[in-house]
């Protein structure tokens, strides 16, 4: 019997154990990867744009630039940001701002998706994400249960210098160009 009693307490002591660590390991925060690009100079990069340009950030110095990163082409929530975008370019150009959307998509499906959305802005093709790393936008992402690689949708304002003043992480559409009009200096 004394054995019996004797395992049941080391059982006990264990299932005690386990349970203190897995109260640790769920307070301990989890690390932050992500830094601030704010005060940084803009990446001298240069992307194909819709119109048929290439479009080198640090060639707009003189304009703010708002470069707003997106997961992909004609979906719902990328689909409502660049109609945002584009209602609010007249204010945008007023508070001298140029608008751009970036993401992975090839200049094919950004012209397809700007000509069939009538967007007003130009669309950046970043097809081997030499921005997104630039940017440090690329994140994994839960798709259907499953971990996937993808934009994190996020923006940036970039001065008449050349320097990143503004940066706005994990956005949600709604309200999102209104805001950064406004940080702009746009009415």
């Amino acid at each position: 019997m004394a054995a019996k009693k004797s395992t049941s307490k080391k059982t006990a002591k264990k299932i005690t154990t386990k349970k203190a660590t897995a109260k640790k390991a769920v307070k301990k925060p989890a690390a932050q990867s992500m830094k601030s690009f704010i005060g940084a100079r803009v990446p001298d990069l240069v992307l194909p744009a819709t119109g048929g340009s290439n479009v080198r950030l640090r060639d707009l110095m003189g304009k703010k630039v708002v470069l707003y990163f997106y997961p992909k082409d004609m979906t719902p929530g990328c689909t409502i940001e660049g109609h945002d975008f584009t209602r609010l370019k007249p204010q945008f150009e007023a508070a001298n701002t140029i608008v751009y959307g970036i993401s992975r998509d090839s200049l094919d499906s950004h012209e397809k998706f700007k000509s069939k959305e009538c967007y007003a802005i130009d669309l950046l093709s970043d097809a081997d994400e030499k921005m997104c790393k630039a940017f440090d936008v690329v994140k994994m992402k839960n798709m259907y249960g499953k971990k996937v690689r993808g934009i994190e949708r996020s923006t940036f304002v970039v001065d008449e210098s050349g320097q990143i003043v503004k940066e706005w992480r994990g956005v949600k559409v709604e309200g999102h160009a209104e805001e950064v009009l406004k940080f702009v200096g746009g009415n």
